[in-house]
Parts: C-alpha cells; sequence; structure tokens
C-alpha cells in the first residue's frame, strides 16, 4: 500500500490504520465519535495527502475543462472553485471533484484517491495541445482543517485572514514559512480549509495545523469520522452513492449540470435521463428503532426488495442510525416508511431529507 507524508506522525500518534484505495490511512486516534465531536464543536486536523491533484493548464485549459466537466468552469474567476463531476459518454459518473482556478490558464483539479490514475488518463485521452494535464499527486501534500473554529485556529499562523476567504475560494499564502494554497473547501459540512503543500512540507504543516490547534481542543482526525461527518452532511461517496452506472439524475446532483454551456461528455445521455425520470434514486434513510443501516443492506417493504443501502453509520450526532440508499423512483417520498434488512431481521426507517445534520454554525451544507 501506499503512504502518505505523514505515515510516521500517524503511527507516533496511536493512529488505527486501515486501507483506503491502495492508500495506507489512519482510521481513527482517539476514537471516531470522539473525533466527530471534535469537528463539530471545534476542529479537526486531517491528512487527506492520498487525494489526487492534477493541473491542467495552457490557453485551451477551459475548453478541455468545459468538454471533460458538468459544471460551468468558465464562471470560474482566478481565486474561485467549484463542485463538478466527470461523466463518460453514457452520463455514467466517472468522478465527483473540485476544481480551483490558480491563475487564468492554470486549473487544480482535486479528484478521489482510487480515481486518481484513471482520471489522469481519461483527460489525457481527451487532450489537445494547447491544454496540458499534469498529475502532481505524489508531489503534493493536503492538510485539512475542518470545524467551526477553523478561521480562528489558523489566524496566527497564516500571512492573511483566513476568515476572509470566501466559502469555495483559494490563494496562496504562507502557514508559517511554508508556501501553500488555502482553500475554503472541505467534506464535512462544517466551515473549513483544505491547504495544499510540498509533500516535503507536509509534516511541519501538520504539526503547525496540531499546534495551533490545541488550545481550541482541536483533534486530529481520521477516515473513519471523515466519513460519518460527511455522510451526516449528506455528501456522496464514489464507489458508494457514484458509480459508473450512476447518473446525475439518480444522484439528485443536476446542479452541477449546466445545460445551457457548450457540448460536454455526457449531456446527451443526461439530459436523456432527465426527460424520461430516473429508474433509481439516491434518498436518505432515518431509522425509527435501533439499529445501524449499513452499505450493501437491502431496503424492503413487505417481502419486496425496493432498493439497497449505499452508505450507512450511526450518527454520534444526532444519535440515530443514518444511511443513503438508492430506492425505486415510487418508493423514494421523504416520509415513506421502509424497512432494511439487517441480518435477516427488518429495521424500520423512514425516508427524510438530507443533509442529516445542519450545523449550528452557519456554515453552507452543500459542497
Amino acid at each position: 500500500m501506499m503512504r502518505t507524508p505523514l505515515y510516521d506522525h500517524h503511527r507516533r500518534l496511536g493512529a488505527k490504520m486501515t486501507e483506503f484505495g491502495g492508500w495506507e490511512m489512519p482510521l481513527y486516534y482517539s476514537g471516531i465519535a470522539r473525533e466527530v465531536q471534535a469537528v463539530r464543536s471545534s476542529a479537526g486536523v486531517f491528512d487527506l495527502s492520498h487525494m489526487g491533484e492534477l493541473i491542467v493548464h495552457g490557453p485551451k485549459a477551459l475548453d478541455l475543462l468545459q468538454f471533460l466537466t458538468t459544471n460551468d468552469v468558465s464562471v470560474l474567476e482566478v481565486g474561485q472553485a467549484q463542485y463538478t463531476l466527470m461523466c463518460d459518454e453514457n452520463g455514467g459518473i466517472l468522478d465527483d471533484l473540485i476544481v480551483y482556478r490558480l491563475e487564468s490558464d492554470v486549473y487544480m483539479v482535486v479528484v478521489n484517491a482510487v480515481n486518481t490514475q484513471s482520471d489522469f488518463t481519461w483527460v489525457q485521452r481527451h487532450g489537445r495541445p494547447d491544454a496540458e494535464c499534469e498529475d502532481r499527486s505524489v508531489e503534493t501534500g493536503l492538510v485539512a482543517v475542518q470545524g467551526p473554529a477553523s478561521s480562528d485556529l489558523l489566524r496566527p499562523v497564516v500571512d492573511f485572514d483566513p476568515g476572509a476567504l470566501p466559502r469555495f475560494g483559494v490563494r496562496r499564502g504562507r502557514v508559517g514559512d511554508i508556501e501553500c494554497w488555502i482553500a475554503r473547501t472541505g467534506y464535512t459540512g462544517e466551515d473549513g480549509f483544505e491547504i495544499f503543500c510540498s509533500a516535503s512540507d507536509c509534516p511541519k504543516l501538520w504539526t503547525l495545523a496540531l499546534e495551533a490547534g490545541r488550545p481550541f481542543g482541536a483533534e486530529p482526525t481520521g477516515l473513519g469520522a471523515r466519513d460519518v461527518l460527511r455522510l451526516e452532511a449528506g455528501y456522496p461517496l464514489y464507489g458508494h452513492e457514484l458509480t459508473r452506472t450512476t447518473t446525475p439524475v439518480d444522484a439528485r446532483l443536476l446542479w452541477v449540470v449546466k445545460f445551457a454551456k457548450p457540448d460536454f461528455l455526457g449531456r446527451k445521455a443526461i439530459s436523456q435521463a432527465k426527460r424520461e425520470g430516473p429508474k433509481q434514486v439516491l434518498v436518505g434513510l432515518e431509522a425509527v428503532e435501533r439499529c445501524v443501516p449499513r452499505h450493501g443492506y437491502d431496503v424492503t417493504i413487505g417481502q419486496a426488495r425496493i432498493g439497497h443501502i449505499t452508505s450507512g453509520t450511526f450518527s454520534p450526532t444526532i444519535g440515530k442510525g443514518i444511511a443513503m440508499a438508492y430506492l425505486e423512483p415510487s418508493h423514494a417520498k421523504e416520509g415513506a416508511g421502509v424497512n432494511v434488512q439487517i441480518r435477516g431481521k427488518p429495521c424500520a426507517c423512514n425516508v427524510v431529507p438530507t443533509p442529516f445534520y445542519r450545523p449550528r454554525h452557519g456554515a453552507p451544507t452543500t459542497e
């Protein structure tokens, strides 16, 4: 398995390690529930150096990204970012990603770790002479600081006021003496920042962030808490809610599909799926009784299977089992009662809107 530049630091902190997307990553340090609570009440510090960073640059970089992604990249000013999808010709989702406009003709595309190589190959396959793509993943470190205290935590160590950076803003700056790109983005539903630096500077950045966070009660936070946090926030995960067999129509992500822009990959198929309506719909489920729905469990009404769980967990924030599931459209109405089959026994759940949790601190919950 691959290891990030912070592997030794995780070991020294006593992290329970796990495999994720071919990487050996920290699952938790002090415990998943405690780390979730830290992010919800103060801040958590995450190692996200396993994520992929592709740099697309050149006079036709915008044209290439407009063709490859569903959102409208042309609206981005320098210093702005957007959530988007990359789809194939059939409208299947290849990945969900964030595009950052760093300079006039330079964009950073942050992709899921498991898809880094396939995404890079896909972009190269559709490349053009005036738009180059470079895979900078190995040489890039990424530390995230997430939670309501994140601005206050970072303010003493950043060379500008991080609180003044708008949501989905990105700018170059220094954390201590480390040159970074600092973005107000995240995957927790809370306010927060993702800080990109050179891989060689990543251990220093990690230590600095943890030290700055100590007075605020910030915790090093692993992938276990990150998964709970993103599920509470209603964010999809590639390989679970998003796959090549699901479309933006199924996943209720048409808000990042801009049909008004010039042609893009998957446009025709997505338009057809929108006209015909989805064959499956992504919904939120909340347990009525005490149980924990998990990935892969069947969802039923009576003896009839009507769908399956894509992600599920016990939410320490709301104190209930929660899940996202694909259901047949006729059963996907909010308030509908369904059963999740757990080891042969039904657990009563209700279809509910997402996010399951909205932070009290005013942070947006839409990526």
